[in-house]
């Protein structure tokens, strides 16, 4: 079991790492996402070595192509004999800052309550925001910690964090200041993004044009001014947000320098996805319910589709019809989702293993959607997502395997050995 180290703890200038089983998502830098049948190819390199230095991917190559080191100061050498090297995943879409856990919302479900009904009965959204609300950015940046660094073990090397669960102005700002705090002690890459539209708080239960004032004309000042965020969200769903109130919210967030990136399409549609394109959005999540019309949208446009399938796993919805989306030449990214009512997980291989299996997703296909294609989500494909010379070096070493099909087929399995963030080696089956 691999256990995490903090940054202090460490002190190798450069590593080399030899004898690579695979090196895996290859290329020279210029990629910034893979699009349909694209996505079905997954350059590699067998029986290779990859150097780094100063945090960043210095070289790879074949190992006979290797001439040896000539300066071995300050050099960690690995042996990764029968292992493969992966670029870290990208987790797209995560609401990491929560407090508290929801499982008793989850024994509903089991007692047959849907999402919805949970919601109206003041469950959800709202149950997380009250908790939140009651709890102290220390004790948030503890509770936030301990999930950063599980899914550093597994894998991940870079995460959007979304506020939405605070619901207030004192609480959003709150959840975004634990996530600017983190971003600058983690060694993951964070990038963070303003949700205050994610449900209707139930003092503004009948005056819905009086929270999204609150939004657009108290809180997006206080954000800018600070810098506690790079996106704008807006939960477009029925029952939550129409399409003209995400507009006015996606528009005011542009203005204050946000770009958008929204939920859409969980439960019906209703239009969200074509007004997202309209207003450039990055991405837009979820993705479980999609018409023609829907996909058309998309089509011809720089806007990434992100699905959630471990969403659709535990909340028993349909999984966003991924084989639809790349046939028609899109690219699809993959991410988590996690928070804790919908998806109390951030187990990318996981995602992987559901992609593959419920969304009949190559290995390929899954991988370059965690990869290249969900940091081009996270504007980051230029300096992570793939194994490139000059790219932050964010990468893992798998235990011994077969292949990187193996990944997702052994499901519920955590297959990383080593992990070394931004060029340092933080975890490594137990030894430094």
């Amino acid at each position: 079991m691999c256990s995490y180290i903090r940054s202090s703890d460490v002190n190798v200038l450069k590593i080399l790492i030899k004898n690579i089983k695979e090196l895996v998502q290859v290329d020279d830098g210029t990629r910034i996402k893979v699009t349909g049948k694209d996505m079905a190819q997954l350059p590699t390199l067998k029986d290779a070595w990859l150097s780094v230095e100063d945090g960043k991917i210095s070289d790879y190559g074949s190992m006979s192509d290797w001439n040896g080191v000539e300066d071995w100061t300050g050099l960690e050498v690995i042996d990764a004999t029968d292992k493969l090297v992966l670029p870290s995943w990208c987790d797209s879409h995560t609401h990491l800052i929560f407090a508290g856990s929801r499982e008793a919302e989850f024994v509903d479900r089991i007692k047959g309550l849907s999402y919805e009904e949970i919601a109206a009965r003041g469950g959800g959204i709202l149950n997380s925001a009250k908790k939140l609300q009651d709890t102290s950015e220390e004790e948030l940046i503890k509770q936030t910690q301990v999930r950063l660094d599980e899914i550093a073990s597994m894998g991940t090397g870079a995460v959007e964090i979304k506020s939405g669960y605070g619901l207030s102005t004192d609480a959003e700002l709150k959840i975004l200041r634990v996530a600017k705090k983190l971003k600058e002690s983690s060694d993951l890459t964070i990038k963070s993004t303003f949700l205050g539209a994610h449900a209707i708080p139930a003092e503004y239960k009948d005056n819905r044009d009086g929270y999204l004032d609150l939004i657009v004309e108290e809180m997006l000042p206080i954000i800018k001014e600070e810098g506690l965020a790079e996106y704008i969200d807006v939960f477009c769903e029925t029952n939550y947000f129409t399409v003209a109130e995400m507009e006015r919210v996606m528009e005011a967030g542009t203005a204050h320098g946000l770009k958008p990136k929204v939920h859409v399409n969980q439960f019906t549609s209703i239009g969200g996805i074509e007004a997202a394109v309209r207003h450039k959005a990055l991405s837009v999540d979820h993705l479980e319910i999609m018409e023609d019309k829907d996909i058309e949208a998309i089509v011809g446009s720089e806007t990434m589709p992100t699905m959630l399938p471990s969403c659709s796993f535990f909340l028993s919805i349909p999984f966003g019809p991924a084989r639809s989306l790349i046939e028609r030449g899109l690219p699809v990214a993959l991410a988590t989702d996690y928070n804790p009512g919908s998806t109390p997980s951030g187990n990318i291989p996981f995602v992987l293993s559901l992609a593959c299996i419920k969304m009949r997703m190559t290995p390929e296909e899954a991988i370059n959607a965690v990869t290249l294609n969900s940091a081009y989500a996270m504007d980051l494909s230029e300096t992570h997502g793939s194994i490139a010379k000059g790219k932050v070096a964010n990468l893992f070493i798998t235990k011994e395997v077969p292949s990187y099909a193996y990944i997702p087929y052994s499901f519920g399995s955590n297959l990383v050995d080593t992990v070394i963030l931004k060029g340092e080696i933080k975890s490594t089956n137990g030894k430094v």
